[in-house]
């Protein structure tokens, strides 16, 4: 394939100002042709493309939560506790069987009423993550080996639909404009995952929209504003696991675990992603 030379606009417009005279005192100048675009060259033409993928990463899996129901709406009205008993009897769209928690972890959930110090449900998170102007309710969930379930709920017609579930060695989670921007550690040194999830209408569902391995800073004890900020001075970001929320959130119900997660869930694993 040959290279498609193309130029560019700013290129032209500078030839036009030349013949139209505009080169005196504050008009345009040409400073030369600008580089060629070359169009992407397909490797292995020939080669079938597939026609399904070989692994189910659970991408696109809701559930509806039995049981639950959302007065007006307002997942604000629930408490995160049942919320989380509940969703262990959900049964997903797809059984991609990702959204299973460990068993250890299953009995704290259902022991938070009598071992609240050992219930493994953080203080809830609340926003819009569909951009339908109401909030969604975001969990985290601490499992071991150092890692943490995030989930996210939406309610609809007084019904709640878990519409994200992932698990993942965080470093922390945060929220840049209404995506949710999840950090872990990478087993190469200096470098972390970052994965974007974004609501996507079509699935009616988080999709895990952008995921990147990227340098950092070499003290990774440094929280530096390596993840794009939320746009809005209204809404909040949420910390990081081992951080105490500092968002105007609404309280949990008093039956609700105590608030922030242990620091190990926000250490980098040394076994990596």
């Amino acid at each position: 394939m040959r290279p498609v030379r193309v130029r560019t606009v700013a290129a032209a417009v500078a030839g036009l100002a030349l013949l139209s005279g505009c080169g005196s005192a504050g008009g345009l100048e040409s400073t030369g042709e600008a580089p060629s675009a070359v169009g992407p060259a397909r490797l292995w033409p020939d080669l079938p493309p597939a026609s399904a993928a070989p692994y189910d990463y659970g991408e696109g899996e809701t559930a509806r939560i039995p049981g639950i129901t959302v007065p007006g709406n307002d997942v604000h009205r629930l408490d995160p506790v049942t919320v989380a008993q509940a969703g262990l009897k959900a049964k997903t769209n797809r059984d991609s069987g990702l959204d299973e928690l460990p068993d250890a972890t299953v009995r704290q959930i259902r022991a938070c009423r009598t071992a609240p110090g050992d219930c493994p449900v953080l203080t809830p998170y609340y926003f819009d993550l569909t951009g339908d102007g109401r909030d969604e309710l975001v969990l985290g969930i601490r499992i071991p080996e150092r890692q943490l379930a995030v989930r996210a709920y939406r309610a609809d017609d007084g019904a709640l639909t878990r519409i994200m579930s992932t698990v993942d060695a965080v470093i922390s989670v945060e929220l840049a404009g209404r995506d949710l921007i999840l950090r872990a550690p990478s087993v190469i040194s200096g470098y972390e995952y970052r994965t974007a999830w974004s609501w996507d209408d079509r699935q009616q569902a988080m999709l895990a929209t952008r995921d990147e391995i990227l340098r950092v800073p070499e003290r990774r004890g440094e929280r530096t504003a390596s993840t794009p900020s939320a746009p809005s001075s209204g809404t909040p970001t949420a910390p990081g696991p081992s951080e105490s929320p500092t968002a105007p959130t609404p309280s949990p119900s008093p039956s609700a675990p105590s608030s922030g997660a242990p620091s190990a869930a926000a250490t980098s694993a040394a076994d990596g992603r």
